[in-house]
């Protein structure tokens, strides 16, 4: 496994002219990012096909994919602030430890037989193990917060589109193999995907200890700001405080509510709507990934240079729109056709939207501040996230099984207005001060 990704990622950087001995900063940070998403892709698409232990219901379901999400917001600011402070490499591993325990809690919760406790206390006692597993994984998970400033580290503000496409790739791969092989294993033993993610967790830890070299010289690093300042609140609220960035930040957040809102019900819906088996489902992941992969590991790059960031993040943003109305077009006899069409186009504006947001935030910010503010980025995207997926989980029980995908095409329309509203400032000598 790590010599292809070895090869992966040298293939990446050498389409994208990056120096050849940051190869092995880059597949460090790959593969944690990769690690993040397997976490995600190896377990939760399973909950609504495992058997009498957990729940159908779309609330629940949400609530506990929004619960790591929301822990993950909290703690987020603090993790920047602490890469910024301490070094990447520490901060990274203790990150990637903390996913290695929540990931095995959710395996063995998985793995017990819960039969043996009394019938009222059968659906309890593993919800709440599951969510303290993913709350566990959500308070270390500055995995992906810290391997993107690594990526900002060693690159340019002009080359970090490029370096942020490597985010998408591990996007992409994971929800390629994360399906594929849990559905697999699942079909040999239901604990096995939360034992093969475990097992992907100490071999990222690792790597992370024994490869990585430290990225953040000393003399960059900032002294650590107050507790207020490491509020999570007070953090985004200085970043909406600067004309700036504010707009895009705002939109940054809005397109992860929207996106990982119906996502997160969009399993129950194939399963509930149209009677999908669980590898059919994953194989709706498994294009999102190959799709996601060419877009931002081997196209962003072009896009970028001919269209630029601005250009390319509405059009991406149009694309998901599009997804977004066909999926509640479906019906049970052209079901295959239509959804896997969806998630297509899908795929493609996510693919452009996520590097080129982020890259239009980024290339606004002080080098020295890299950390904290990807951050509170990442913090966005987890209280995105969160509040999506219990919306979107509430709307599921409450309104209908498609209405997630309308309230999903209402947000992302405000998102359109965001970034429409104008293009930038020229990014090329303007730069966030940060405190």
């Amino acid at each position: 496994m790590a010599s292809s990704l070895y090869g992966i990622v040298t293939f990446i950087l050498t389409h994208s002219q990056l120096r050849r001995p940051q190869i092995p900063i880059f597949l460090c940070a790959f593969v944690t990012l990769l690690n993040d998403r397997l976490g995600e892709t190896l377990l939760l698409p399973l909950l609504p096909y495992l058997p009498g232990r957990f729940t159908d219901s779309g609330t629940i379901l949400g609530l506990l994919g929004g619960t790591y999400a929301l822990a993950q917001f909290v703690v987020a600011p603090l993790i920047g602030a602490l890469s910024d402070r301490f070094g990447r490499k520490p901060i990274l591993t203790a990150c990637v430890a903390g996913s290695v325990v929540g990931l095995g809690l959710f395996a063995i919760t998985v793995w017990i037989d819960w039969n043996i406790l009394p019938a009222a206390w059968i659906g309890i006692v593993p919800l709440i193990l599951l969510f303290s597993a993913r709350i566990i994984d959500g308070v270390s998970g500055g995995t992906a917060s810290s391997a993107t400033a690594v990526l900002a580290d060693i690159s340019t503000p002009e080359s970090r589109a490029k370096a942020f496409g490597l985010i998408g790739v591990a996007f992409g791969l994971g929800f390629i193999l994360g399906p594929y092989i849990g559905g697999r294993l699942a079909e040999i033993n239901i604990a096995l995907p939360g034992i093969a993610a475990t097992a992907f967790a100490v071999a990222n830890l690792l790597l992370v200890i024994y490869i990585l070299p430290e990225t953040h010289p000393p003399a960059a690093r900032n002294s650590l700001p107050s507790k207020r300042q490491l509020n999570p609140i007070t953090q985004l609220a200085q970043i909406f405080a600067n004309p700036l960035v504010s707009r895009l930040c705002f939109a940054f957040f809005l397109f992860f509510m929207a996106f990982n809102g119906f996502t997160a019900v969009l399993v129950l819906y194939l399963k509930q709507a149209f009677s999908w088996t669980v590898g059919l489902a994953g194989l709706t992941f498994a294009v999102v990934g190959v799709i996601a992969m060419v877009v931002q590991g081997l196209l962003i790059g072009p896009l970028v240079k001919s269209f630029g960031e601005w250009r390319l993040t509405i059009a991406g943003v149009g694309f998901v729109i599009a997804g977004c109305l066909l999926l509640p077009m479906a019906s049970q006899q052209n079901s295959i056709s239509v959804v896997f069409t969806a998630v297509s186009v899908l795929a493609l504006g996510t693919g452009l939207v996520v590097p080129c947001l982020r890259a239009l935030v980024s290339r606004r910010l002080d080098n020295a501040g890299q950390g904290a503010v990807l951050g509170s980025l990442q913090g966005l995207q987890s209280l995105g996230t969160f509040l999506g997926a219990a919306a979107a989980g509430f709307a599921y029980d409450q309104i209908g099984p498609r209405s997630p995908f309308w309230l999903a095409i209402l947000v992302l329309t405000g998102v359109v207005a965001l970034v429409a509203g104008g293009p930038p400032a020229s990014t090329s000598n303007t730069t966030i001060k940060q405190s």
